[in-house]
């Protein structure tokens, strides 16, 4: 009896271009500015006590710490819209529809997504066409819902700082106070909350990618780097327009 299985099937992978430039470059911004924005935030809302002798006027770490923040609220939020441009002018997989799979096949995938790669059920069939090359229902899902709260989380934060600004940018948001009775704790609590479902995603959102690049080694982490995945040949029959040496728009 020979010890050669025949019935061995090899499987062939193709480097495929998927993130655009401007796509890493915005993840990439949005990533730091939410480090900072959520470590300064925790700093202003529970300032900790700092014993020293120097003078009250020879110390303004406060200050500083919400200078960081500001920045990175403006550079979040710069990003936000270069983001949103891009949606309408980047390649398919940046493309604002991607974000919406809300239709009875979406629907269908990000049921997959949930039973398999997060319960982690065992497929009783594998199929690699369930694998998506770009984004996966779920995490496209999520966005979406993370873009709307992150529109909040300008608004909200934007509101608290519109007294103390001189620049019109944040004057016009304070209506968002208003909204809330004028009541500027309730902005500050709402601001709070959203900070904690940002840190949830983010949890979840490093998990799932560390999971499928150990799961699928297709370069889920370093995609974001280079803009490359590996992707099976036979799913280039769907993308002939993917080809592993596609120029960057």
């Amino acid at each position: 009896m020979s010890t050669t299985d025949t019935n061995i099937k090899t499987v062939t992978f193709r480097r495929a271009y998927i993130w655009q430039l401007p796509v890493r470059f915005f993840h990439w911004i949005n990533a730091f500015a939410l480090v900072f924005l959520i470590i300064t935030g925790f700093l202003i809302a529970n300032p900790p006590a700092i014993m020293t002798a120097k003078e009250a006027s020879g110390q303004f770490w406060m200050g500083y710490i919400r200078e960081v923040h500001f920045i990175s609220a403006y550079a979040f939020v710069a990003a936000m819209f270069m983001r949103v441009y891009w949606a309408f002018a980047g390649n398919r997989f940046a493309n604002w529809r991607q974000f919406v799979p809300f239709d009875k096949q979406g629907l269908e995938k990000i049921w997959h997504v949930i039973k398999y790669d997060i319960f982690l059920f065992n497929e009783k069939e594998y199929n690699f066409r369930s694998i998506p090359i770009g984004h996966n229902a779920v995490a496209a899902a999520s966005y979406l819902v993370m873009f709307i709260l992150a529109v909040v989380m300008m608004c909200t934060g934007f509101a608290m700082y519109a007294p103390n600004s001189t620049w019109f940018f944040p004057k016009m948001f304070t209506w968002v106070t208003d909204l809330f009775g004028g009541d500027e704790q309730k902005v500050r609590m709402v601001h709070h909350i959203l900070m904690w479902a940002f840190i949830l995603f983010i949890g979840v959102h490093f998990y799932l990618v560390l999971f499928h690049d150990w799961l699928e080694g297709r370069g889920e982490s370093s995609a974001m780097v280079s803009g490359y995945k590996f992707c099976r040949t036979e799913r280039f029959e769907q993308f002939e327009d993917l080809t592993e040496k596609q120029e960057e728009k």
